[in-house]
This record gives C-alpha cells, structure tokens and sequence, in this order.
C-alpha cells in the first residue's frame, strides 16, 4: 500500500480557526519526512550532538511516536506531541537556528527518557495556522531522545505553563515570555475554544495504514459524543501543572483491584494517573502489574527486562474505571510483540518499584491506553472577565471489549471471549489524607530502618562525644601541667644578682680564715657569657684541731702550689717542707677593683670585682 498523508482537514464548523490533523501509523525508512502528523515505530534513539552527526543506539522503546509539523523562523521542523511536558525545543542541523534571537540562558530539560540542552532563543512560531510572536524556545545544541531517530526534530509540549522549565528559567529575570507555545496560541485567541484531542489508533499489521488524529479547538467529527462525556477535573482543580486524573479502580477480567496512592491530599484508595501522549508504555506500581499479569497461564517476571514476558495468545482483558466511567484497554495493546523478538511478547504495563511521579502521581499512563479512548484537554474557558476556568479532561471509550478479543484472536490465534463485562466499582472514597510530604518507599524504607536502629545510633553518637570530651579534658591537663612545668623551670633559672661563680658576700678575701668558722655562701650556677670557668674544689676532711686538713697530694712544692695561687712565699727562694695542715684552696679568676687600695687594714672603700673574661 502506499505510504501517503493526508493534508490539513479544516472541520466544517462554527469554530473556522479550529484545526484537525489526521494521524497515520507508517513505517518508511528513517530518512523519510512528512508534512503532517503520522505515528512510526522505533526501536532506538540517538545522542546527537550539534553538527556532528553521531548516532549512538540506545535501547528498544517498541512503540508509536506521535508527530505534527511546526513553523519556527519560517522553516518547518517535525516535532513530537507530549502532554506530559510543557517546554517547546529543537535540535536543527545547524545551531543555533536560523531566524532566532539567543537569550543568554542555557538550560538543560530532563525527561523520564532522555533529555536536552541548549540555549534559550525567541523567534516566529506557527502551529495550526497559528502564528506567535517571540515564543521562547530551546534551541538544542546536544540532546538524547527517542523522537530524534525517527523524523522528529524535537518535542513540542502541551501541558501547562506551570511545567515550563524555559518559563521558570526566565521567570528568574521577571520575564514573563517563557509561557508555553498553547498558552499564547490560547492567549491570543481568548475567543475560541482552548482544548486540544486526541485520537491515537493501532494496527493489527506492520504493514497497514490506520488513521488518527490531533485538533485544537474542535472535536473529530467521528467522536462528537465526548463533548456530553462527564468532565473530569484534574489534580490538583486549581492550577495544575499536568495532566493528572484520579483512578479509582482496576478491572482485570472479573476481578477489581483498588489502587493506593503515595500523593499527599488524596483519598487512600484512590491514585493519581498522569495522561502522557509522550510515553509509549504505562508505568505503574508493582502490585498493580502483577494483578494484570500474575494470573496469566506462562507469563513471567524478566529481571534482566524488569517487565513482564507473556505468552502471545494469551488474551488479557483489562480496564479502568476514572469518575464512575469504565474504559476497556485493548488486549493486543496489554501484551505487544517484542520489537527485537517478535516471538516473543511483553507485558506493556511495566512494575516500578520507586515513586513514579515523586509524590505528585502515582501512574504514567502512555499510549498503550491512550489508543483505546478519545482524549480532551481543556485549558478551561474563558468568562467575560478574561478569566480561565479550571481544567478539565473528557474520555471516550473507543473499545468494544468483545469485538477488541475477536481482533486480538484474529491477530494472535486462539478462541475469542464473548459477554466481557466490567462492572463499576461503587467503592466509596476514603477521607483525604492530611499528610503534607509523602515519601517514595525507598526512602520510607530507609526511615523505617533508621527509626529501628535510632537508639543504637543515639548510643554511638553519645560514646563518640564522651570519648571527644575525654580528649578535651586530657589535652587542657596536659597544657596546664606543660605551662606550670614552664613556668617553675623559668622560675629557678632567674638569677638572684650577678650571675659569677662569686660568693655573695661582701668579704675581699677569698681564703678561709682558719680561726673563723666556715659559712656556706648561695653561689649562682647560671653561665653567662662572662663566666670563667673553675673546677670543683677537692674534697676534706675535718682533723683533729679547728682546722681543715687538706686531702691534695703533698708531693707537690706548697712554692708551686702558692705561687699558682699568686701568694708570697715566705723565704722565697729556699727549699722547705710543706706543712700537711696547709688548706688547699683552689685558684680564682682574677680580678680588679676601679681603683687600688691597700691589702692591710680596711679599705676605704668596697670594690666591685670585674671579671677578667
């Protein structure tokens, strides 16, 4: 069959500025472009940096990407429809993009697959035969996302402005010209309906064509019915920054599973689903996967794929229920073909152990149940004082479950199931939860883990600070001792007068007198620098007698030992004896007085002794 799209359909209605794109699942090769919206499956996505060129492969995605064209600076880029993200970004072949105006802020946008960075720009945009003026932008100099591989140049979100990280970036300079490319689409144009739709459809081969389609501010005529559908109020009903809804039940087969929530405000038995056109597959709490698939004749948990393996024929026939309203999931849908081993399948609700929205929503429902309902996105209207409204989102039910399970035996072999009924879960809502912080189960883990073991940790804590209490302790002793032992060493060395070897006394004569009895005299020990040095006096005794007797050796002449003394001998000149009861007194320094004065009889005055050193 050929591969061809459809060009722009304007509906035949009241609203002449509303908008209807028609959507094609195709397959042409990669290097293939259009125009208009169409949906191609992929199995990889690039890490593309600016004018390189380089493409490195990345891991199967194994779904539908949903694509639109958008005029920026006057050239066409195709980019991918996401209503989970809010921020518009693009990454040309060349950067920055012709027709743009740089800002100087640089920003990096992170998604749960991939993400991008770049600069900052403004320029002329056009979508949907809607043109906006400055709209700011990321021009992308590196990114990594699946939309890259497969005709896509970038993503386009449509969520709020509130989500915007380009406008919270700006907001930082008191610039309000980072709102979403909707929200000024909207802006502009208060008069006319501010809602988009959805109509993502599946193929039962590789190789048939099925039409889609994406509108603003119109409904396919094919699904007019959902403009009666109850409107379903986001969460939170005031100013919201996503797309969230409230799930009040599971439906698998004849069995009803009550979800749980970890998003703070919420009734407990209800949870918080985020509607994202932008993610391929569901991602939900491990309890809920396992109750789609535990129960399945052959189906398996793959650690290594951290999903589900199912049997190909095995028919599964769920359904949830969202304000008293049930939606029937296609069955070829709950267990595609695995794009890498078409053998094989895998179960397309994949079990996340960790907060999936952070405690913002506890679900992310992609296009695997997007395909099975028509979706609206109201933004809310407009009053007559220019106000928005709240939000709202409006679901049809776009699967018969009886006629979904003749297709899927069509497709994959086996007995079709007849009379499939869900019946509408009228459990009442329990009261709101007044926690203000919720915690991921990891990290409630890790708490619970810490509030086991506190008061062994409390002890350890309390025995560290003894023991650095004790070394403080320790350490001041220790300093007090070391300054007090200072101290008294500095104490004993200061000198009492002049410090020599001299005795204190102000006697001239440095001989005992024999007839006097002896006095000890404080003799300073300090040298200094005009210490001369004397040896110590040899040791006596005390005979008999009032005198000392010395212990020197008397073999050596008492004219030698006198006149190394500077002493007169008397009859100098001949030999005699040296009397043994001679005191021995060793030699001193010589010294001088200022003046001289007679050896006999008083002095006039006292001399100082100078030291001769």
């Amino acid at each position: 069959m050929a591969l061809s799209l459809l060009s722009f359909i304007l509906a035949s209605s009241s609203v002449v500025s509303a908008v209807r794109f028609p959507v094609k699942q195709i397959r042409p090769s990669l290097e293939q472009r259009s125009s208009d919206i169409y949906t191609r499956s992929h199995f990889n996505f690039p890490v593309l940096a600016a004018g390189d060129g380089s493409d490195n492969g990345l891991n199967t995605v194994h779904d539908l990407l949903y694509m639109a064209n958008i005029s920026v600076g006057g050239n066409d880029y195709m980019v991918q429809l996401d209503t989970g993200s809010s921020d518009l970004w693009l990454k040309g072949n060349t950067f920055p993009l012709p027709n743009s105006s740089q800002t100087s802020h640089k920003l990096n946008i992170t998604y749960g697959i991939g993400w991008a960075y770049g600069t900052i720009s403004t320029a002329t945009v056009e979508f949907a035969d809607i043109r906006v003026t400055d709209q700011a932008y990321l021009d992308t100099s590196v990114a990594q996302n699946p939309a890259l591989s497969y005709g896509a140049y970038g993503v386009m979100g449509l969520g709020f402005t509130s989500l915007s990280s380009i406008d919270a970036e700006l907001n930082k300079t008191g610039s309000s010209s980072g709102r979403s490319l909707l929200f000024n689409m909207f802006e502009d144009n208060p008069s006319e309906p501010n809602f988009i739709a959805f109509a993502m459809q599946r193929s039962t081969h590789d190789d048939s064509e099925v039409e889609g389609s994406f509108s603003i501010g119109e409904y396919d005529p094919k699904y007019q019915a959902v403009a009666n559908a109850p409107r379903i109020p986001t969460w939170p009903e005031k100013h919201p920054t996503r797309w969230n809804v409230i799930l009040e039940a599971l439906h698998v087969g004849t069995q009803t599973t009550i979800p749980t929530t970890t998003v703070p405000d919420v009734p407990s038995n209800r949870a918080v689903v985020l509607l994202d056109s932008g993610t391929s597959w569901t991602y939900a709490p491990v309890e809920i996967c396992d109750a789609i698939y535990g129960g399945v004749p052959g189906a398996r948990y793959d650690n290594l794929r951290g999903q589900w393996v199912v049997p190909c024929d095995a028919e599964v026939d769920i359904a949830i229920q969202i304000q008293g309203q049930v939606f029937p999931i296609h069955p070829l849908d709950v267990n595609p073909k695995d794009m890498g081993d078409p053998t094989k399948c895998v179960g397309s609700f994949v079990p996340q152990t960790f907060s999936i929205g952070a405690g913002k929503f506890d679900w992310l429902v992609g296009d695997n149940v997007l395909r099975s309902m028509y979706s609206v996105y109201d933004f809310g209207d407009y009053d007559s004082n220019h106000q928005m409204g709240d939000p709202y989102v409006q679901l049809l039910s776009l699967v018969d479950p009886n006629k979904a399970s003749a297709e899927f035996v069509k497709e994959r072999g086996g007995t079709a199931k007849t009379n499939i009924n869900y019946p509408i879960s009228n459990v009442p809502a329990n009261a709101a939860s007044s926690t203000s912080v919720v915690l991921s189960a990891d990290v409630a883990q890790t708490i619970a883990k810490i509030g086991q073991f506190f008061p062994a940790i409390l002890g350890i804590v309390a025995l560290n600070a003894l023991v650095l209490l004790a070394l403080i302790i320790l350490g001041a002793v220790f300093l007090c001792k070391r300054r007090r032992k200072k101290a008294r060493r500095n104490t004993m060395r200061t000198p009492m007068g002049r410090m020599t070897p001299m005795p204190y006394s102000s006697r001239r004569n440095s001989v005992v007198d024999p007839d006097q009895s002896h006095i000890y005299e404080p003799v300073s020990m300090a040298l200094t620098e005009d210490t001369v040095f004397v040896p110590p006096s040899p040791g006596f005794k005390k005979l008999d007698g009032s005198r000392p007797k010395s212990f020197a050796p008397t073999t050596r002449s008492a004219k030698t030992s006198m006149s190394m003394l500077g002493v007169p001998f008397p009859g100098q000149g001949q030999q005699q004896p040296i009397e043994q009861d001679i005191t021995f007194v060793p030699p001193q320094p010589a010294f001088h007085g200022e003046r001289s004065s007679p050896r006999s009889g008083n002095p006039s005055r006292v001399d100082r002794p100078q030291s001769v050193a």
